[in-house]
């Protein structure tokens, strides 16, 4: 089976597909894969049909010009685009390739056939592109920890100034007290008797008797 018939199993058309191919041929990149290839059938004149073309780095969008002499190629990469869909109508569906920037790229009158492997072969890339990105990315951030925790750790030594040595402080101790003068034993008694009564072991009338009795004794 060569390349043409790869992409002839969903009644696509011979001449357009051929057509196509032949200038695909030259624009792929090294690793590049074509995988689907879906042409436009419009419900009243058909004779020069666009083209939509997945690989697995991008999507093509083929459309004849010049009366079919010329074809325009545009092609958006995998990293450029958002989301896919497609949506059946009465005459075909439509593919829509949703970009990161810019406005919807729809192409109408795609066999409802065709439009769903288009749709299938474009949204298994996409999710693949998508998947790859987050485990470079994971595999990024993981290197740049490591990178982090396995650089040495710089000790940076200060000069140390010698100083010189302060004066020690002069204390001043407070004079000593006088010592207090020995009270009297009325003083004393007195002062027991107050004790008595704060503690309320005697009562008033008993503490004023009392003191009463010590001050008659003077």
């Amino acid at each position: 089976m060569n390349i043409t018939e790869r992409f002839l199993n969903d009644e696509q058309d011979p001449k357009a597909v051929e057509k196509v191919l032949g200038k695909l041929s030259d624009m792929l990149v090294t690793g590049e894969e074509l995988l689907y290839l879906a042409v436009q059938k419009k419900p009243a004149v058909n004779l020069l049909p666009d083209c939509i073309v997945v690989s697995n780095k991008r999507i093509f969008y083929c459309e004849p010009a010049n009366f079919g002499i010329t074809m325009n190629f545009k092609d958006i990469s995998w990293k450029s685009i958002k989301e896919v869909s497609f949506k059946e109508e009465l005459f075909g569906s439509k593919f829509i390739c949703v970009p990161q920037h810019g406005e919807n790229i729809i192409t109408e009158y795609i066999p409802k056939v065709q439009a769903r492997k288009l749709y299938q072969a474009a949204y298994e890339q996409l999710e693949a592109f998508k998947e790859q990105q987050r485990n470079t990315e994971l595999e990024e951030r993981r290197a740049a920890q490591q990178q982090q925790s396995q650089q040495p750790l710089v000790i940076t030594e200060i000069p140390v100034q010698e100083s010189i040595p302060e004066p020690e402080p002069v204390v001043y101790l407070p004079a000593p007290e006088p010592a207090p003068e020995p009270e009297d034993e009325t003083t004393l008694k007195l002062r027991k008797l107050k004790t008595l009564y704060d503690k309320q072991l005697i009562t008033q009338e008993e503490y004023e008797a009392k003191k009463a009795s010590i001050l008659a004794d003077l």
